[in-house]
């Protein structure tokens, strides 16, 4: 990556070649199977996802790489070469039967593996694997999806006679993951991406129906900047379950499934039923459903400018009526679009910290980094990212 100031990461490659060395050090023998999935940055349509309403993320080119083979012993071992994941980082269980079921436990890192194996549709092998990534952690872009969703693939391309499920059954079971084993009651946009990711277009994800649309994203002149804050503001772990209670509570105060179903005029005509917190938190997702649709729409006919303004919309809405954002996510937005050639920015993810994503004319990303960098009172971490593939197997080096 040659842009000005942007940071370089590991390709898939790389982190295979690197892995592979781990693994035989480890194992004392090579891998003969390697698979990844992507991160993701969701460029518009925040906290929509669990209310049925519309997502439209683009795959990362960073990516969660596993390394491995089967074994028969009936133990799965597992180590983790990320950095920023909880110790210890290698651990060992029994491939799960409905007599030993799996459980979560410490370390967390390996709560998203072994949820993926128990959701794993098909008989599984033990295995021996190595994880490395290049998906920054507590980021913001979907880092937990990466490795739930390359976990699968993984175990797909060790368990050749299983036969292959459909790709929204693949991104399910890994929610369900998640659900189950990391108590993160998430909607479908991070796995389906993960799975459904294609070079040089992002997604419109409808909620609702779990149908896709792949929409084109290969603009030359127009560049996607990834700015991570370095920012985790340490949570409760109730900030998520709750909001999305809230946005329960507004869907059923007016009658509807979910808030995918209600329209503004609805939340006005209930507006005095409704506490004044949960009455903004709704007015965040309705917007936003409506906006992202505008905005999938605005970036078929090239208007940018119009797609950039959305963006703003969004960042304001998630700061004021949803209270997802941070002095640092809206520092940055604000200092970025104070750029000429910056058409729009938001923090994207759900928020406290992690990233913003920013819209911007490639010949302006250059000055929009310099600026961020020396306007941001933090030390922000920057990626000029395009679109990308979404989970698939790797080659590697079968030699024994």
């Amino acid at each position: 990556m040659v842009d000005v100031g942007a940071t370089n990461f590991e390709s898939a490659e790389e982190l295979v070649s690197r892995a592979s060395v781990v693994f035989e050090k480890q194992f004392d023998c090579k891998p003969n199977v390697a698979a990844c999935a992507p991160g993701r940055v969701n460029i518009i349509g925040e906290h929509t996802d669990y209310n049925e309403g519309f997502v439209f993320p683009m795959a990362l080119p960073q990516v969660t790489v596993y390394v491995g083979r089967k074994t028969s012993t009936g133990t799965c071992r597992v180590l983790t070469m990320a950095e920023n994941a909880d110790e210890p980082k290698y651990v060992e269980f029994s491939v799960p039967t409905s007599d030993k079921p799996l459980t979560p436990g410490k370390p967390t890192w390996a709560n998203y593996v072994k949820g993926v194996v128990a959701n794993f549709k098909g008989d599984l092998s033990s295995f021996d694997a190595v994880i490395a990534t290049s998906v920054p952690l507590g980021g913001g872009v979907s880092s937990s999806a990466s490795l739930e969703v390359a976990t699968y693939t993984f175990l797909e391309q060790l368990n050749p006679a299983v036969e292959q499920v459909s790709q929204v059954d693949k991104a399910l079971a890994c929610q369900k993951a998640e659900h189950d084993f990391a108590n993160m009651p998430c909607g479908i946009m991070d796995q389906f991406i993960a799975v459904m990711g294609q070079k040089g277009h992002a997604l419109l994800i409808d909620c609702r129906s779990v149908e896709s649309r792949l929409v084109p994203l290969q603009d030359p002149n127009v560049v996607v900047l990834v700015t991570n804050s370095n920012v985790r503001h340490e949570l409760t772990g109730s900030e998520y379950p709750t909001r999305r209670k809230q946005c329960e509570a507004a869907a059923t105060a007016m009658g509807k499934k979910s808030l995918r179903e209600a329209t503004v005029a609805d939340l006005k005509a209930h507006s005095s039923s409704l506490d004044k917190e949960v009455y903004c938190r709704a007015r965040h997702v309705i917007s936003e459903i409506q906006r992202t649709e505008e905005a999938t729409a605005a970036l078929e006919n090239g208007n940018y400018a119009q797609f950039g303004k959305l963006m703003l919309e969004s960042h304001n809405s998630l700061r004021d009526d949803y209270e997802v954002s941070c002095p640092e996510l809206d520092q940055l937005v604000e200092v970025a679009m104070e750029v000429e050639g910056v058409y729009g920015s938001r923090m994207t993810g759900g928020g406290f910290g992690g990233c913003t994503v920013t819209l911007v004319k490639a010949e302006a990303v250059g000055k929009a980094i310099e600026h961020m960098k020396n306007k941001y009172s933090g030390k922000a971490t920057f990626y000029v990212c395009s679109p990308s593939d979404g989970a698939r197997p790797l080659k590697i080096n079968k030699d024994i």
